[in-house]
């Protein structure tokens, strides 16, 4: 079992800047990937940005360049998000994938609002 808290989401203007963080209750270097989901209202979940086990990172096209994720120790993860845009806002979530056949966990997400 990993329990996963997200916290750092708000309310910002267009062009501001959010650091969003996850704690895991387990070692993050044990899990086969960790990363960020978000979901904007009437859409689907979509990955937003993800690290592997091997140091591999993964970003939505829409967010490279503007997003970074990174291992604040070994028990958490941030995601900083820098040229916020309105499309941006959306419960983000963090996510794990762990164990032999992949089980993944979610936190109970964090809410980001870009507002023009």
């Amino acid at each position: 079992q990993v329990q996963l808290v997200e916290s750092g989401g708000g309310l910002v203007q267009a062009g501001e800047s959010l650091r969003l963080s996850c704690q895991s209750s387990r070692n993050i270097f044990r899990f086969n990937a960790i990363g960020w989901y978000r979901q904007a209202p009437g859409k689907q979940r979509e990955l937003v940005a993800s690290v592997r086990g091997d140091g591999t990172t993964n970003y939505a096209d829409s967010v490279k360049a503007r997003f970074t994720i990174g291992r604040v120790d070994t028990h958490a993860i941030y995601l900083q998000m820098n040229s916020l845009k309105v499309e941006d806002t959306a419960v983000y979530y963090c996510n794990v994938v762990f164990g032999g056949v992949g089980t993944s966990y979610w936190g109970q997400g964090t809410q980001v609002v870009v507002s023009s």
